[in-house]
This record gives C-alpha cells, sequence and structure tokens, in this order.
C-alpha cells in the first residue's frame, strides 16, 4: 500500500488542521526536574520524537501543588513555569507537529510524600484497593471550586506557553475519573451520588478549560478529554456510565475524545460475556466528536486497521519510544527499517534518561507488559546482554 489512511491531514473543530492522524500519546517519563520545571533531558526527548506524528500529547502536568502524582512530574501550577513549558510547547512543534499539554490533578493517587508532607485528595476519604495508598481527604465545596479554577488557569498558561492545545485528563483513575467514580466518590452532595451528579466535577472542567480559551486565545486552540473506559473495583466505573458521559461530552464541541485502554480492540474487563470491543460502543456512543484510539498499536498494518474501523485518529505509545522516527519511514516507503526492539546501547540516541528507564523497568516488573525481555543481542561491539522489547 502506498497511501495510508493515517498519513491523511485533519482539521479539528476549533480549526486546527494536523497533518496526519498519528497521535503521540501522553506517556509517563518521570525526566521533568524536582519542581516540576521542565528539564534538559525532557527537551531533548522531544526534539528526538516530534516532528513525525500530527499531534504529540505531552506527559501529564499537574495543575496545583497537591495534583502531583509521581517524581519528575511537569507542573503548570504557576506563571513561573511557561517559559520553560514555551521550550517545551517549540521543542515539539518542528515540522508542523501540533503540541499538545496535557493536564490534570492525581488526586488519590499519590502520596504525602510525593506532597511533600500534605496529605492527598479525592473526591471522598476512601483510598485507592491498592498496596500501601493512604486515605485522602476529602475536598471541601471551597476547595472543589479551586480545583477547577485551576484547570482554567492551567489552560490560560499552555495558551501563553505558546501549546496548540490542551488535554484534560480524565482517565486512569486520577481525580477527574475518582469523581466520575462510585468507589472513589461517596459524596451525597451535588458533586456526588448519580451517576449524572457524578458528571458534575468533569463537566466543570471541560467548562473552564473551553472559558480560558475563550477568553485567553488569540489562535485556533485544542480541547481534547481523555477517559477510561471501565474500573475493576466494585462499585466502579461500568460501560453504561461511560456511554452517558461519552455521550455528554459529544455535545460540548471538544476537539476530539481520548479512549485510554491497553488495547484498541479490547473487550469489557467486568462482562466477559460480551467480547464486542469496547471501542465499537464508544463509536455508537459518539457521532460528533474526533476518537483517538490506543493500545498495542505496532506495525503501520495495525494503524491502518484503526483507520478502516472509522477511528479518527490512530496513537503510537510503546513503539514511538523505540522508534522515533515511524512516521517518516512509513512517509519514505522504508517500513521494513522500523525498530521494533530496544537494546540497551539505543537508550541514549531515543533520549531515554535513566528516570524514564527506570520506570519503564518497574512497570513492566509490575505486570504491565510494557515489553522489556531479557535476551542477549548481537551489537557491532559484539554480544552484549540487552534488554529488548518484545515486538
Amino acid at each position: 500500500m502506498s497511501r495510508y489512511q493515517f498519513l491523511q491531514s485533519a482539521t479539528l473543530k476549533s480549526g486546527v488542521k494536523v497533518k496526519n492522524r498519528v497521535v503521540l500519546p501522553p506517556m509517563t517519563e518521570c525526566m521533568a526536574l524536582a519542581n516540576g520545571e521542565v528539564s534538559r533531558d525532557e527537551l531533548r526527548y522531544a526534539a528526538i520524537h516530534a516532528g513525525g506524528v500530527g499531534l504529540f500529547i505531552t506527559p501529564v502536568a499537574y495543575v496545583n501543588a497537591r495534583g502531583k502524582g509521581f517524581e519528575g512530574e511537569l507542573s503548570v501550577a504557576d506563571d513561573r513555569f511557561i517559559p520553560g513549558l514555551n521550550k517545551l510547547a517549540t521543542t515539539i512543534q518542528q515540522k508542523g507537529t501540533k503540541a499538545i499539554l496535557q493536564i490534570f490533578s492525581a488526586g488519590r493517587m499519590s502520596s504525602s510524600a510525593i506532597l511533600r508532607g500534605q496529605k492527598t485528595v479525592s473526591a471522598s476519604a476512601v483510598a485507592a484497593p491498592r498496596p500501601g495508598m493512604e486515605t485522602p481527604e476529602e475536598l471541601t465545596n471551597a476547595e472543589i471550586e479551586q480545583t477547577i479554577t485551576d484547570f482554567g488557569e492551567a489552560t490560560r498558561r499552555a495558551i501563553q506557553a505558546g501549546f496548540d492545545g490542551v488535554e484534560i485528563h480524565g482517565a486512569n483513575t486520577y481525580l477527574i475519573q475518582q469523581f466520575f467514580s462510585p468507589h472513589s466518590n461517596r459524596r451525597t452532595d451535588k458533586w456526588g451520588g448519580s451517576v449524572e451528579k457524578r458528571m458534575t466535577f468533569p463537566l466543570r472542567v471541560v467548562d473552564a478549560v473551553q472559558t480560558a480559551v475563550k477568553t485567553y486565545a488569540d489562535r485556533p486552540f485544542v480541547v481534547g478529554y481523555r477517559f477510561s473506559p471501565e474500573e475493576i473495583e466494585e462499585p466502579g466505573i461500568r460501560m453504561a456510565d461511560t456511554l452517558k458521559l461519552v455521550a455528554k461530552l459529544d455535545t460540548l464541541g471538544l476537539d476530539y475524545l481520548h479512549v485510554s485502554m491497553g488495547n484498541v480492540w479490547r473487550p469489557s474487563i467486568n462482562d466477559q460475556s460480551d467480547k464486542t470491543p469496547l471501542i465499537d460502543q464508544i463509536q455508537d456512543a459518539v457521532t460528533a466528536t474526533p476518537l483517538i484510539s490506543v493500545g498495542n498499536v505496532k506495525t503501520p498494518v495495525d494503524a491502518e486497521r484503526v483507520m478502516e474501523a472509522g477511528i479518527d485518529f490512530v496513537a503510537i505509545g510503546r513503539e514511538s519510544i523505540r522508534e522515533p522516527h515511524w512516521v517518516e519511514k512509513v512517509e519514505a516507503g522504508a517500513e521494513e527499517s522500523i525498530r521494533y526492539t530496544l537494546p540497551l546501547t539505543d537508550l541514549d540516541e531515543l533520549g531515554i534518561a535513566s528516570p524514564y528507564f527506570d520506570f519503564l523497568a518497574g512497570m513492566d516488573a509490575g505486570g504491565a507488559h510494557i515489553g522489556f525481555e531479557p535476551a542477549l543481542a548481537t551489537t557491532e561491539k559484539g554480544n552484549a546482554k540487552d534488554l529488548v522489547f518484545r515486538k
């Protein structure tokens, strides 16, 4: 095939034109400075991995001090970070790639150590059902309103830093999802209870972000929203809840909805009898908003299968780590040269500094199937014991 659908351009609702439909999704890199400032390692990684994809979504940035989720995380919590964020946006925008800043609060998925002695926060004082997790403080009404304001302020900073858009991180068990989840949200006020009330916080965040764009943006500016379709917790988010949420989000004029899953074609993790891919159900519920789908996409054939299913954008995560020139090689007809392994000898070439490598190795050891595999690899220097990604 000489011309793939994923190489075609697209114009989003905001008016932003994206040169192709390949997305580099947000991936935890742990390479920011301790205070959340953009580091040289972060800039180097972005310079190596940007340029080919149409959209480059940054690792997540926290919108306020108690929203930090891990060490080495970006911050967009104060104006003093704008100059560094501007360097990051400019670096990503080489060769026409659009730079999207992902923004969030970690909520209960943090610790008092990471927060330098402050307690974690959430919709309710319910600990995440994972080993060692702390019981968070329930946010007061005033704190909830301030957090919503903080998302708007983070958007203003992203605009002033020169980004092309923001992605609201409503996935992966973080604060926005915590308000939507019946496990972490046990409130009986206007912020909790029915699925409609549990939507209140996510929808208010979207409104704050869109209001900031209308107020401050002097150019077309992208607003996207990422969500996880299900939770394994009991009680937890089920597809019936999610379909109601995405149907509402579909009416808000967002540029895209980003479906966070480890495999594009994954069926329900809760209803083992239903083998229908969740993305099919989501497509049925979303009629006006482009979708980004991610998960286990490696080869051009994998990516084209996503296009053929009528999904608007395909995100390539783990494969983009080991092959930053994936798009360029496809465009040049050099698919046979795409790298599907990651020897240790290539880490510096790919801009993978120690914190990022340690994070990836830890995720793999924890059963997240990042793809590391001990192996003997032959290099130009002879036989060396390397870690490689499985294809």
